[in-house]
């Protein structure tokens, strides 16, 4: 896989620059919950993403492409709750995304971290949107013979506020497991998943929220 990050910021044409994908942001307006460029926030985000991470023992510490979901849900809602991670976040009031993912070591093993900074305080909106979005998501189904139960993932102490949820149950007919979370810190929504065929590891989920969220705060 091509190693980069995709960066989505507010620009006037869309192109590969120095392998970020920089693509363009809706809104473009006067209101103080629109989004407009803000260069610093995507050389921050940028700095964040595209150095070697301090994650869990096993996993690579260079960043490649954004994180894919191996299935597109027929829920709109659990679409909607994997979309940030993949560097598509909400699009009100962004100002700057970036999305990565790291290989681990166990079979099918995958961490994505998706960082998106926002105007004010629009970001506490987004979190609780995905909030509901998360409460009508219990089932994902796809083509294929996806299916994956999905159950909340218990969190404490992490950034302002999060939400987080485990899906289990089979990819194509295999087992699959995925943990999801959405947390803020401050106009920043953080985003990861961690999956893997032969199961997820909560405490390593733990460990590895941890390491993003001090990508965040970096």
């Amino acid at each position: 896989m091509k190693r980069g990050l995709r960066i989505t910021g507010l620009v006037v044409a869309c192109g590969l620059v120095s392998g970020l994908l920089i693509g363009c942001l809706v809104g473009c307006g006067s209101e103080a919950t629109e989004g407009h460029a803000d260069p610093r926030a995507l050389a921050a985000l940028r700095g964040a993403l595209g150095t070697p991470a301090r994650l869990p023992d096993g996993f690579a510490p260079r960043p490649q492409d954004a994180w894919r979901a191996p299935f597109t849900a027929a829920n709109r809602n659990c679409r909607v709750l994997l979309a940030p991670v993949g560097g598509r976040a909400p699009e009100r009031a962004l100002t700057a995304q970036a999305a990565v993912s790291y290989q681990g070591d166990e079979l099918g093993e995958q961490v994505g971290v998706g960082l998106a900074r926002y105007v004010g305080s629009e970001a506490e909106g987004h979190i609780d949107d995905l909030a509901t979005a998360l409460s009508e998501c219990r089932k994902v189904r796809s083509r294929g013979g996806t299916r994956l139960r999905l159950r909340e993932l218990p969190l404490q102490d992490v950034g302002d506020e999060a939400i987080g949820a485990e899906l289990r149950g089979k990819l194509n007919g295999y087992p699959y497991a995925l943990d999801v979370v959405l947390a803020r810190s401050g106009d920043t929504l953080v985003s990861l998943v961690h999956t893997g065929m032969a199961g997820v590891d909560r405490e390593r989920t733990r460990q590895l929220l941890t390491a993003v969220m001090g990508m965040a705060s970096a």
